[in-house]
């Protein structure tokens, strides 16, 4: 037998063969571990339309975790209107609408938004998150301040860290800290107030009325996104600041196709020159696809029902109070209000996430959700104008059986 030897590895061989390292965040390790144990919430598929009732892991499920408001996701006018754009215009646009992705049905549109919220010119882009992306990073330049409410959805929260401009947090919903920041602002300089208008996870309602009026105070401009608001607020459904009857004092409003509408795609109203402005300077739109064919044709479907859909919002009202006063009645921590989302605090991340597994396996689905996007863990409930009383009150039923079974609730 003969020996051999090898020979060394080079500089270029080892850093070949070294093996790479990759940083696990917390929030890795934490679905790992909740994993483990089998109460790891995320990514459960549905098997159904969305609705009142679903079904999730094989089994009828109500459904307290949606975000379509009036209930419109498998509306017959909506799914007839999704088919015809289709057969129309084909699957998708193949391009952004700076370039070849604008459709004549885009443009319409847009032209109904505007006139829908009361403003003279709006744009749709590809998502809510990517509307929020583009008109703060767009509108804003090196020499703003963007002065944003510290529970902003976390779209703008990236979309503030995009901008050149500097940001400075008031503290949520407080006004009192919000004109602090205003008045620490040299006069010369730009300002924009950024808020919700209603708090994606607390469902609190912003004091638009108050922002506007400080905004006026100290010469800032005011952007809502209000995508929790549009469909369901307002005189027809044109959302929180039409609720104030501000629309004319806000400069821009921001929403998404992904709530009442029902659809997929974002949107910004304001003025012309604004508008104008973004179309020519919100990367996220000019860099992006446009929203197919379908997702339009739905959104305008969406726009023609608000006008008429009284009897949807008078429901919703009445199924958020329904609902509001049951868990309040059972005993758990919550937020009062009066929009569709209903927070339930548990507080401690871990017996949350095992309510909510024994929830599901009950049969209510509701949104757990973690810090840092809420202060202590909570599971977020939102109601549809088309539950009925006897979903309502069998999901109130179910959350105080689970909550029991967990020590939550005595």
């Amino acid at each position: 037998m003969t020996e051999t030897t090898q020979e060394p590895l080079n500089n270029t061989e080892m850093k070949r063969k070294k093996k790479k390292s990759f940083p696990i965040s917390s929030k890795v390790n934490l679905a790992r571990y909740t994993k483990s144990e089998g109460i790891y919430p995320y990514f459960i598929p549905l098997s159904t339309a969305v609705g009142p009732r679903v079904v999730m892991n094989n089994r009828q499920t109500i459904m307290l975790g949606s975000n379509n408001y009036l209930g419109l996701a498998n509306h017959p006018e909506m799914i007839k209107a999704a088919i015809k754009a289709i057969q129309t215009y084909g699957t998708g646009c193949t391009g952004s609408r700076f370039l070849n992705g604008t459709l004549d049905l885009h443009v319409k549109l847009e032209k109904e938004l505007a006139a829908f919220m009361g403003k003279e010119g709006a744009i749709c882009f590809s998502t809510g998150m990517q509307a929020n992306l583009g008109v703060i990073s767009g509108i804003t330049s090196k020499n703003d301040l963007i002065i944003s409410d510290e529970k902003n959805h976390g779209s703008i929260i990236d979309a503030c860290r995009l901008s050149y401009a500097n940001t400075v947090v008031y503290n949520h919903d407080n006004m009192e800290s919000l004109e602090r920041c205003l008045r620490a602002t040299p006069k010369s300089k730009s300002k924009w107030i950024i808020s919700d208008g209603v708090f994606s996870m607390e469902g609190s309602l912003a004091q638009i009325d108050v922002i506007v009026e400080l905004a006026e105070k100290y010469d800032a401009r005011v952007i809502i996104d209000d995508a929790h608001g549009v469909g369901h607020m307002g005189h027809h459904g044109e959302g929180s600041v039409g609720h104030f009857n501000l629309m004319d004092k806000v400069d821009l409003v921001v929403g998404t196709f992904s709530k009442s509408f029902a659809s997929i795609g974002g949107f910004v109203v304001g003025d012309r020159e604004l508008i104008e402005h973004l179309s020519h300077h919100a990367r996220s739109l000019i860099f992006s696809a446009a929203i197919p064919p379908s997702a339009a044709a739905i959104a305008l479907k969406a726009l023609e029902i608000f006008y008429t859909a009284d009897d949807l919002r008078t429901q919703l009202r009445k199924n958020t109070a329904r609902f509001r006063k049951g868990v309040e009645i059972s005993g758990f921590h919550t937020i009062s209000g009066i929009t569709p989302v209903v927070p339930i605090i548990i507080g401690d991340v871990m017996k949350m996430l095992r309510f909510n597994r024994d929830l599901l396996d009950a049969g209510v689905y509701v949104n757990p959700v973690v810090p840092p996007a809420v202060p202590k863990a909570t599971v977020r409930t939102s109601l549809m104008a088309t539950h009925t009383e006897e979903d309502l009150d069998e999901a109130v039923q179910i959350l105080e059986y689970v909550a029991k079974k967990n020590r939550i609730l005595k």
